[in-house]
């Protein structure tokens, strides 16, 4: 036999992105929301606790709340504690920076007509503050808790962006920045990308089921090539 084998070519991989440590620096914001609404019931939770639980659902970290504490809370406290932390979230919102490489990384998978979406268990009302600073339009489109049953670990938000994008989840690459994005990118049969930037280790996301994990988004704009995308446009850092 001469020349190349007839085969199904493999669709382009589509990439589904967490918000929140993987493309914008606001983990602690996050942190310290979820402390500063905690106080308004008046429970002292320490701030490494609630930093392990960033990525879950707002219910779900409240649940685990109850369980490490040991406190019961009403239905009217768990919704009083969500809207608290939305609240001091929003406070804090001119802090919140671009990841490195986030912008670049998004607009030069659209240059090179790669699918990708942003799928966040952070609701509407603070994930959608995050389109200008990574050089998105007000419009654009994103999977937020909003829209599913239940948020990460569960493979919901992913499974959504890629019914949105018209990909099999099998055919996606999840990139997040902690264990709870792994998971659920697992649960939702997709290749797990870890990233550094929302302070889990290395080791936490490779045993957590990463394929790779690399330090930030411009991390893995410089070494797309390791994920099958190639000649995406290379940039100085920081040129935009």
């Amino acid at each position: 036999m001469t020349g190349l084998a007839s085969y199904r070519e493999p669709p382009e991989p589509a990439f589904l992105f967490d918000l929140d440590g993987t493309l914008i620096d606001s983990v602690y914001q996050h942190v310290i929301a979820w402390r500063h609404a905690l106080s308004r019931l008046d429970i002292d939770l320490s701030v490494w606790r609630i930093h392990r639980r960033i990525g879950m659902s707002g219910g779900l970290f409240v649940s685990a709340l109850m369980r490490e504490t040991g406190l019961t809370l009403s239905d009217a406290d768990i919704e009083l504690l969500q809207q608290a932390h939305a609240e001091e979230y929003v406070k804090q919102a001119d802090s919140v920076r671009p990841l490195p490489g986030a912008a670049d990384l998004l607009a030069d998978l659209s240059a090179r007509g790669v699918p990708w979406m942003i799928a966040t268990s952070g609701r509407a009302a603070t994930a959608r503050l995050a389109l200008p600073l990574l050089g998105l339009s007000d419009d654009t489109f994103m999977v937020t808790r909003d829209m599913v049953r239940h948020a990460k670990p569960d493979p919901d938000l992913f499974l959504a962006a890629a019914a949105q994008l018209g990909v099999d989840p099998g055919d996606a690459m999840v990139v997040g920045d902690s264990v709870w994005d792994l998971l659920a990118a697992r649960r939702a049969g997709s290749i797990g990308i870890g990233l550094m930037s929302g302070g889990y280790g290395r080791e936490e996301l490779e045993r957590a089921g990463a394929y790779r994990v690399y330090s930030d988004p411009a991390d893995l704009l410089a070494r797309a090539d390791e994920l099958g995308v190639r000649d995406l446009a290379r940039r100085p850092h920081g040129s935009r």
